[in-house]
C-alpha cells in the first residue's frame, strides 16, 4: 500500500495527515528512528524533570517510550484530530498522565515560557516541503511559537533530514535570535533505516538552546562521532551538512550496487570543519554472483602510496585480485595529516569502512584489515615548503624495513606521484666515520634509465658533447649522467627556483664547470639558444605538467606546440637526439603527439615502459639517426650497466643487470617514413 505523498506540498495539509493515519490504522509511524536510536541524544538534552512538549507527535511511540523510562511531564500535540484520539485511547490506561491534545503548532494556546523542552521529530520537514512563500510563512509562525513557549535555557530539539532549504531556515532564525545552535548526526537511526529499507539518508538532531543574553553567536557541530566542534560561520555548518549528505548518497549507492561498471570509486574523507582531506579511499568490486558478500579493508603503509600498486587503477585492480575479496576499500593516509599509529587509524575509520560495506554483510561481521605481509616501513618528513609553481612540496625518507631507505620529492597537489626518488647509502668519511649520503649512481625511475640509454647513443659517437635537460626535479638524472660521462657539459633548465634548493640540499646535486642549472622558462631558454645558434648533442624533456585534466601529465602541452618543437630541431646538433618522456593515459592523444613528432623530425622511435603509461620517445633531424641502432644500443647498455652501482648477489658475487639490451630492442617501435634503420 502506497502511503507516500504524491507531491511535497501535501506534507503540510491537514487532510493528508488525517488520511495517512486512517490508512495506517494501529501501526505506529516513526519518520527518523525510534527511542532506541534516539535515546543517547535525548537523555543528554532532555531530563526526566523537564516539561516536554512534543509537536506533531503523530502515532510515534517515542513519547510512550520516554514515559516508560521515567519521563512523566510530556504533552503531545498534533494537527490531526484523528491521531490524537487514537493515541489517547492507546495510552489512557497504561500511561494516564501522558497528555495528547489537538492543536496547531503554529498557533498554540499555551502561556509564555511554559516548557523547558520542545521536541520535534520530522514536523519541521513536514511543514516546509519547499521554500515557497506559504511554507516560509508557516515556519516563521512555528518558530515564533517555539521561542515563545520555551523558558530561558530551554531547548528546541529537532530531528530532521535537513534539506538545504530547511537548514537555511533554521540557521536564519535561531542563531540570530539568541539561541546556541548545535547539529548532531544520528548514525543509529541511519543504520536502522539501512537494515530495514536497504538505504538511508543522514538523520540530524538540531539542538537550539534559548538564552536571553547570549554574548555572541555560538555554532557547533558533531557529525562524525562524539566530539563536538565549534565553527565560525553559518557557511561552515552548511558545508559540513552537505558533505555528510553527499557521503550518504555514495554509501547508499555502494550498499545497493557495485563499482564494476566504473572500475572504482574514489573519495576523500574529511574531519568536520577541516578543509584538508585526511584519507583518500578507493572502493573496488569484483564481478561477483548475486549474494556474494566478502569484504575487506587495506590500509596502504605510510609513504608507499605513490607505488604503482596503489597509485594506478591497474595496480589497485591487481591488489583486489590478490586479496580475493568481492569488495575492497583501499585506504591512503594523506601526507598533510598526522596519525598516531595503525590501531588509531583503524578506530577512526571503523564507522566509514562499515558504511561502505555491500548489502548482505551481517551487522556483527568483523571486517578484516589485510596487508601484503608484515609491514615495518616508516616515513620521515625532512622538508616541507611551498613552490609558487607547483604548490606545497615535501621531501621525505621512506624506510622499507628491509634495509633500504629512499628519499622522495612529492608535490602535494599530485601526491600519488613520486616526482623524484633517490637511494640513500652508507659510506665512510675521510676520517673513517660512517655517514648517510645520496647514491648518485642509482636511478629509481625506469623512464630515467631509458632516457639515459637514449642520450648515450649519441654521446658515444660525439667528441664535443653538451646535453640539455628540461626539468630538474631532484636532479637525479643530471647527477647520474654527469657521473657516467664526466667529460660532457650538461645544463639543466627549470622554471622553479625551489627545485634547485631541494636538489642541492636534499638530493646531492653539485654544480661545477661541467654541470650547471639555469632557472628560466624552458621555452624562452630554447628561443635564446636558437638565436645564439647553440647546438646540443641531446635535448631531454622531463617536464612535469600541472593540468591532469588534459590526460597527459608529462610534458605540459606548450612543450609540444609546433613552435617549441621547431626550436628543439634548430638546437640539435647534426646527429643530435631529442628524448621525450611522454606520460599519457589517453592512447589517442599519445598517437596524436607521435604523429606530430613524425612530421617535424626525420626519424622517430619509442619505448613503451612495462607497467606504466610512460613511453620514452627518441627523435632525430638526421634520417640516419637510427642507423646501426642495434649495435649502438648494445654498446650504450653495456657501458651504463658497468656504471650502475648495482646490487651484488652474495652467493655468486655477480652484478645485477639494470638494463637489458635485448628487451629494449624488442620493445622498440619505429615511427618514420624512411627505411634507414638496420
Amino acid at each position: 500500500m502506497n502511503l507516500l505523498p504524491k507531491s511535497h506540498e501535501e506534507f503540510n495539509k491537514v487532510e493528508y495527515w488525517n488520511t495517512f493515519f486512517r490508512k495506517r490504522g494501529k501501526k505506529s509511524f516513526d519518520w527518523y528512528g525510534e527511542y532506541p536510536e534516539l535515546c543517547g541524544y535525548l537523555s543528554k538534552y532532555a531530563k526526566t524533570k523537564d516539561l516536554i512538549l512534543v509537536v506533531g507527535c503523530g502515532s510515534s511511540t517515542l513519547s510512550a517510550d520516554l514515559y516508560d523510562v521515567g519521563y512523566r511531564n510530556i504533552t503531545n500535540i498534533d494537527i490531526s484530530e484523528v491521531v490524537i484520539k487514537k493515541m489517547q485511547k492507546i495510552n489512557e490506561s497504561a500511561r494516564p498522565s501522558l497528555r495528547f491534545e489537538h492543536m496547531d503548532a503554529t498557533c498554540m494556546t499555551y502561556p509564555n515560557e511554559r516548557f523547558s523542552v520542545v521536541l520535534d521529530k520530522g514536523t519541521l520537514d513536514a511543514l516546509m516541503p519547499s521554500s515557497n512563500v506559504e511554507a516560509t510563512d508557516t515556519v516563521d509562525k512555528f518558530f515564533g511559537e517555539i521561542s515563545r513557549v520555551l523558558r530561558n535555557g530551554g531547548r528546541y530539539i529537532c530531528v530532521s533530514l535537513l534539506q538545504e532549504h530547511v537548514l537555511k531556515k533554521l540557521l536564519s532564525y535561531f542563531p540570530s535570535s539568541g539561541f546556541l545552535f548545535r547539529i548532531l548526526r544520528c548514525h543509529e537511526a541511519e543504520e536502522k533505516a539501512r537494515k530495514e529499507e536497504n538505504g538511508s539518508m543522514p538523520v540530524f538532531i538540531v539542538v537550539a538552546t534559548k538564552f536571553l543574553n547570549l554574548p555572541k553567536q555560538v555554532l557547533e557541530i558533531s557529525l562524525a562521532g562524539t566530539v563536538t566542534e565549534r565553527v565560525n560561520t553559518i557557511e561552515d555548518i552548511e558545508a559540513a551538512v552537505a558533505t555528510a549528505q553527499m557521503s550518504a548518497l555514495v554509501c547508499n549507492s555502494l550498499f545497493k550496487g557495485t563499482t564494476t561498471n566504473l572500475g572504482e570509486i574514489a573519495l576523500d574523507l574529511y574531519r568536520p570543519t577541516e578543509k584538508v582531506p585526511r584519507y583518500t579511499l578507493y572502493i573496488l568490486d569484483k564481478v561477483r554472483p548475486k549474494g556474494s558478500k566478502t569484504y575487506a579493508a587495506f590500509i596502504v603503509p605510510r609513504g608507499r602510496d605513490p607505488e604503482w600498486l596503489f597509485s594506478t587503477k591497474e595496480g589497485r585492480q591487481q591488489l583486489l585480485d590478490t586479496v580475493q575479496r568481492d569488495r575492497l576499500v583501499i585506504i591512503i593516509q594523506r601526507r598533510e595529516c598526522t596519525f598516531e599509529g595503525i590501531d588509531a587509524v583503524k578506530r577512526e575509520l571503523e564507522g566509514s569502512v562499515r558504511n561502505f560495506a555491500p548489502a548482505g554483510l551481517g551487522a556483527n561481521v568483523q571486517i578484516p584489515y589485510i596487508s601484503l605481509g608484515d609491514d615495518t616501513s616508516s616515513q620521515k618528513i625532512l622538508y616541507e615548503g611551498k613552490s609558487e609553481i607547483s604548490g606545497p612540496v615535501v621531501v621525505e625518507d621512506v624506510d622499507d624495513g628491509k634495509g633500504s631507505v629512499s628519499r622522495r620529492l612529492i608535490f602535494l597537489n599530485n601526491q600519488f606521484v613520486i616526482q623524484s626518488e633517490a637511494r640513500l647509502k652508507t659510506t665512510k668519511s675521510r676520517r673513517g666515520k660512517l655517514k648517510t649520503v645520496i647514491d648518485p649512481m642509482f636511478l629509481s625511475c625506469e623512464h630515467h634509465i631509458n632516457m639515459s640509454v637514449a642520450a648515450s647513443l649519441e654521446i658515444h659517437r660525439s667528441k664535443d658533447c653538451e646535453i640539455l635537460i628540461m626539468g630538474l626535479g631532484g636532479g637525479g638524472l643530471c647527477t647520474f649522467l654527469h657521473r657516467c660521462f664526466p667529460h660532457i657539459k650538461l645544463v639543466a633548465v627549470d622554471i622553479d627556483e625551489l627545485m634547485l634548493h631541494v636538489a642541492t640540499d636534499y638530493f646531492g646535486l653539485v654544480q661545477n664547470e661541467k654541470l650547471r642549472v639555469v632557472i628560466s622558462d624552458g621555452i624562452e631558454f630554447l628561443k635564446q639558444a636558437a638565436n645564439e645558434d647553440k647546438k646540443f648533442t641531446a635535448i631531454l624533456f622531463d617536464v612535469n605538467g600541472k593540468d591532469n585534466s588534459l590526460g597527459m601529465s608529462c610534458p605540459p602541452k606548450e612543450f609540444l606546440e609546433d613552435s617549441t618543437l621547431q626550436l628543439v630541431q634548430e638546437c640539435l646538433a647534426t646527429n643530435g637526439v631529442f628524448v621525450l618522456n611522454l606520460a599519457c593515459r589517453d592512447e589517442n592523444l599519445a598517437q596524436n603527439v607521435l604523429e606530430k613528432l613524425r612530421k617535424i623530425f626525420r626519424a622517430v622511435m619509442s619505448w613503451g615502459l612495462q607497467g606504466a603509461f610512460n613511453r620514452v620517445v627518441l627523435c632525430w633531424c638526421n634520417p640516419n639517426g637510427t642507423k646501426d641502432l642495434s649495435k649502438r644500443l648494445q654498446n650504450a647498455v653495456r657501458y651504463l650497466n658497468n656504471k650502475f652501482d648495482s646490487s651484488v648477489d652474495k652467493s655468486t658475487g655477480s652484478k645485477e643487470t639494470v638494463v637489458n639490451a635485448s628487451s629494449l630492442i624488442d620493445e622498440l617501435t619505429i615511427h618514420r617514413n624512411d627505411s634507414n634503420a638496420d
